[in-house]
């Protein structure tokens, strides 16, 4: 089992999990499952289906024990309880499966489990992969973008030793996010600030954009296929380069990575490729940009793999 690791992907509305075979250039899926979250069933369901799933993807790959493993899920830890006391374990926040937050899901997984597990937001598992096998092989500091649902990114570095996610010493790192652009006239944020990257680089965040300047409800796709011949639709995206240039390049400015792959559904716009990347250029600290921006390789495994090489 030298050569297996078992990666979970915890999402809102799924759960996956594989084992992979690694080493080499590319990773070999021995074995694969998902079911649903089902997070309105509660802490101890998501919990216990979990850990029932990482039996059963073992099984499936004929083996008797879990290898290492790996879990990546939305969100980051905390030792401070609501009511401000200390806790010994560590407590899910900002997770978009609300009935982890505030609850000791990393220990109590373990402990059901009966192994080992390591645990990573899952952007820094989006990043990790796409540095390991995907569209940054070759970088050495990479920043992967995730601009879904949400927004949020993951660090890795590389080293002797391979490539490294870097969650930071508040494991924060990488919360492109929740970085405030306008504090004051900006829209609001759950996070109970205003203007936050989130806030207008998500595909919500554009739909609602453009809901708000035509009265008119239109899916991102939508959105982006009138953009050659609808005026709000083109303002909007317009938008959306204009906020894209300037987020990107506090990140460039902060990090200055090899390069940023981006990834999620907001990463399918041709536009951030073309006058996103000029829109770039006019804010970092710099004449010229050699930090490569592109889109992912991985696709929608990207999370799951990253989750397996955690371990």
């Amino acid at each position: 089992m030298d050569d297996l690791r078992l990666g979970v992907d915890l999402g809102g509305t799924k759960i996956e999990a594989v084992v992979l075979r690694v080493g080499g250039d590319e990773p070999t899926a021995v074995a694969r499952m998902r079911v649903p979250t089902n997070r309105a069933e509660g802490y101890e369901y998501v919990v216990a289906a979990t850990a029932k799933l990482i039996a059963d993807v073992a099984a499936q790959a004929g083996l008797s024990s879990p290898p290492p493993i790996g879990v990546g899920m939305p969100g980051s830890v905390t030792l401070r309880r609501a009511d401000g006391t200390r806790s010994d374990a560590p407590l899910t926040k900002n997770s978009n499966t609300t009935c982890l937050n505030g609850r000791p899901f990393r220990s109590d997984l373990t402990r059901l489990v009966g192994h080992p597990i390591e645990f990573a937001n899952d952007a820094n598992c989006f990043a990790l992969a796409e540095a390991t096998y995907g569209a940054a092989r070759e970088a050495r500091v990479m920043f992967g973008v995730i601009m879904g649902t949400g927004v949020g990114g993951g660090i890795v570095f590389r080293d002797g030793g391979g490539a490294h996610a870097w969650d930071g010493a508040q494991g924060i790192a990488g919360e492109w996010g929740h970085v405030t652009l306008d504090p004051v006239g900006g829209p609001p944020c759950y996070c109970g600030r205003r203007g936050c990257i989130e806030q207008y680089l998500s595909g919500p965040a554009i739909e609602t954009a453009y809901t708000a300047r035509t009265g008119v409800k239109r899916s991102l796709l939508e959105i982006a296929a009138r953009a050659a011949d609808e005026s709000d639709a083109r303002a909007t995206l317009d938008q959306v380069v204009e906020v894209f240039g300037r987020a990107i390049a506090t990140v460039t400015n902060v990090l200055d990575p090899d390069t940023i792959v981006l990834g999620g559904g907001v990463s399918n716009l041709s536009v951030l490729y073309e006058s996103g990347l000029q829109a770039v250029a006019r804010w970092i600290f710099n004449d010229e940009v050699r930090t490569k921006i592109v889109k992912h390789a991985m696709g929608d495994s990207a999370g799951v793999i990253g989750a397996a090489l955690l371990a």
